[in-house]
C-alpha cells in the first residue's frame, strides 16, 4: 500500500483540482511500483517525483522562492529495512531533489549533503537539471515582498502576518510512505521550503525524524507544514514512538498534532502527518486547514483521496 500527501496549507478552490489530480497521479504511480514488484523505496521515491515534476506542490518544479529570488529545495529518502537514509538540502536545479537523496543513502557513507557538495554529488551522477524560477514565480514573489514590506518596511512576527495573509504561506511539502509485499516500509519526502524564507534555511524535511521517519519494526511517517515545529519535536519519530507503544497509526497522528498545539501555541504551527505501520493500517491528522493526501491499498485498488483528513484542534 501507499499514502501521499500533497501539504499541509490552505487549498484555494481553484487549485483544489490540480491538487487533487496531482496527489492522485503519484499514488497511482508508486502502487504500480508496488505491483510490479517493487520495493518501498522504489515507490515511495517514483511518488515524489511525480509531485515535484507537477508543479502545483513546492516541490521540485513548483518550489517556492527566498528572500533572494532564488529556490533551495530539502529532500530526503528513509529505508525501514535497513534504516539507511539519504538527504540533500539548498539544492537550486536539481530536477528531481529527492533522487539526489536516494543517491546520499546509496553511494556515500553520509546521510546529509547540503549546497555546493549536494550540487557536486548531482553532477557525479548526471542527474537531470532544471531551474524551477519562472516568471509566474518572480511576479509572486513581488507581491509577497509588498505583505511583508508593512509597518516603514520593518517585517511584523511571522505569526501575525500570516494569520492576516495565509494564501502566501501555503505549506506545500510532499512525501509519500508504502508497505511493500514483503513488508518493507519506506518514506521520502521534498520541498521547496517556507515562501520567502532566510536565504541558507533548512527545515525539517531533510531531517531524519523530524521530517519522515521508517522503521520495519513500527512503520513509516511523512510530515509536513512549519518545519521549525516539527524539528522542535522530532515529530516524524514521535509519531512512530507512539505507534511503537501500541497506538494505531491514526491514534498516534492525532496524538502529534495535539502534541504540536500543546506545546507551540500561539504561532504559527501548521502542520499535517500522514503514517502507515508494518500491519498496514494507515493515519493522517492535521492542524493546518487542509491536508491533501491519497491512499491505495490492495483492498481499495483504487485512490482514495481527500483534501482534509481528520483535523485536530484539541491539545493533549
Amino acid at each position: 500500500m501507499i499514502v501521499v500527501h500533497g501539504g499541509a496549507g490552505a487549498v484555494s478552490p481553484e487549485r483544489s483540482q490540480p491538487v487533487v489530480d496531482g496527489v492522485k497521479k503519484a499514488a497511482i504511480k508508486g502502487f504500480e511500483v508496488l505491483k510490479g514488484g517493487g520495493n518501498a523505496v522504489d515507490s515511495v521515491i517514483e511518488a515524489v517525483m511525480v509531485l515535484e515534476d507537477d508543479g502545483t506542490f513546492n516541490a521540485g518544479l513548483g518550489s517556492s522562492l527566498n528572500l533572494e529570488k532564488k529556490v533551495e529545495m530539502d529532500a530526503s529518502i528513509m529505508d525501514g529495512k535497513t534504516l539507511q537514509a539519504g538527504a540533500v538540502g539548498l539544492v537550486e536545479d536539481v530536477k528531481n531533489p529527492v533522487r539526489l537523496a536516494r543517491v546520499v543513502m546509496e553511494k556515500t557513507d553520509h546521510v546529509f549533503i547540503a549546497g555546493k557538495g549536494a550540487e557536486k554529488l548531482a553532477e557525479m551522477f548526471k542527474l537531470e537539471r532544471r531551474s524551477p524560477i519562472t516568471e509566474q514565480k518572480l511576479k509572486l514573489f513581488e507581491q509577497q515582498k509588498k505583505a511583508l514590506l508593512i509597518d516603514k518596511f520593518q517585517l511584523p512576527k511571522l505569526a501575525s502576518l500570516v494569520n492576516e495573509k495565509p494564501e502566501f504561506f501555503e505549506c506545500d511539502t510532499v512525501g509519500a510512505v508504502a508497505l511493500d509485499k514483503d513488508g518493507n516500509v519506506a518514506a521520502a519526502t521534498s520541498t521547496g521550503g517556507f515562501r520567502l524564507k532566510f536565504p541558507g534555511r533548512i527545515g525539517d524535511t531533510p531531517l531524519i525524524g523530524c521530517g519522515n521517519y521508517a522503521d520495519n519494526q513500527v512503520g513509516a511517517c511523512s510530515a509536513t507544514g512549519v518545519g521549525e515545529i516539527a524539528i522542535r519535536l522530532v515529530l516524524a519519530k514521535t509519531v512512530l514512538d507512539q505507534v511503537e507503544k501500541g497506538k494505531t497509526p491514526q491514534e498516534a497522528a492525532e496524538y502529534a498534532i495535539k502534541l504540536v498545539n500543546r506545546r507551540m501555541p500561539n504561532v504559527y504551527n501548521s502542520q499535517g502527518l500522514i503514517v502507515l505501520d508494518v500491519h498496514g493500517r494507515i493515519g493522517a491528522a492535521h492542524n493546518s486547514p487542509n491536508l491533501s493526501w491519497v491512499c491505495i491499498t490492495p483492498e481499495t485498488k483504487q485512490p482514495v483521496v481527500s483534501l482534509t483528513a481528520k483535523f485536530v484542534k484539541e491539545s493533549l
